[in-house]
């Protein structure tokens, strides 16, 4: 289905995403593909990441999280994860401008400390002149662990019942999610992953409980507005159940 009938009967669906997360998989396998050293592929990921941020724009998606750089990507080769750093740092340039004019809100998870001071200089700068936007919510995940985000939940919540702030019998699990880094997000609706691997690799694991999975044989540098739209569509044309049955779902409606 051509991409202006595909979106036409997407905006016209009772069920649109309003959170969507992508791990961003396959670049350096685009590269070898295509005989390229592995950072061609990261470069051409980019023009990736800037069409989907615009069809999610487009289409109304409040939140589009985006696995950048994990907390286990730093056992790549040095060389590569410098060269990783230099191109997300020259890219947060190239693109907050636009991202602005188009009214995206630039805003980040992780810890950002470990990474170099100039690209965490360009991700405060991004993030400061894009915060009163009130489109898209552009999250990206950087020296992002879900684990490592569920301790430091966990350890903010101690602290906060030593100091009296909290109760142990208050602990459910809005209360946890407001100590993790996504407390100001709902939790996805939809998880895609390019490249064909079938795990969430540390990515929002507390998050995605009832997220729909969506895995996709397509490299992220191939992965544009076409495969964007099918998959919110087969999303669309799935039954969210949340535990229970399907006729007490219709029943609901």
């Amino acid at each position: 289905m051509k991409p202006d009938n595909l979106k036409s009967k997407i905006t016209q669906g009772v069920q649109m995403p309003v959170h969507i997360a992508i791990i961003m998989d396959g670049n350096g396998r685009w590269a070898k593909q295509h005989k390229l050293p592995r950072i061609a592929g990261h470069r051409e990921g980019i023009s990736s990441v800037r069409e989907i941020t615009r069809v999610c724009g487009e289409l109304g998606v409040k939140h589009l999280s985006l696995y950048t750089f994990s907390t286990e990507n730093w056992r790549r080769p040095k060389a590569e994860v410098t060269a990783l750093m230099r191109l997300l740092l020259s890219t947060i340039k190239a693109e907050v401008r636009e991202l602005d004019k188009n009214n995206v809100r630039l805003t980040t998870i992780g810890d950002l400390h470990a990474l170099p001071e100039s690209t965490q200089k360009g991700l405060r700068n991004g993030v400061e002149k894009t915060s009163g936007n009130t489109g898209l919510n552009l999250n990206l995940a950087l020296n992002y662990g879900s684990r490592r985000e569920l301790v430091m939940a966990v350890q903010k919540l101690v602290q906060d019942i030593q100091a009296g702030k909290q109760t142990p019998e208050k602990i459910d699990e809005a209360l946890l999610s407001s100590y993790l880094d996504t407390s100001d997000m709902p939790d996805p609706d939809l998880l895609i992953r390019t490249g064909g691997e079938y795990r969430l690799s540390n990515f929002l694991l507390w998050q995605c409980a009832y997220t729909e999975f969506m895995v996709t044989e397509t490299y992220w540098p191939d992965f544009r507005e076409q495969q964007l739209l099918e998959a919110i569509y087969e999303y669309q044309n799935r039954e969210r159940r949340y535990g229970m049955l399907s006729e007490q779902i219709k029943s609901e409606i």
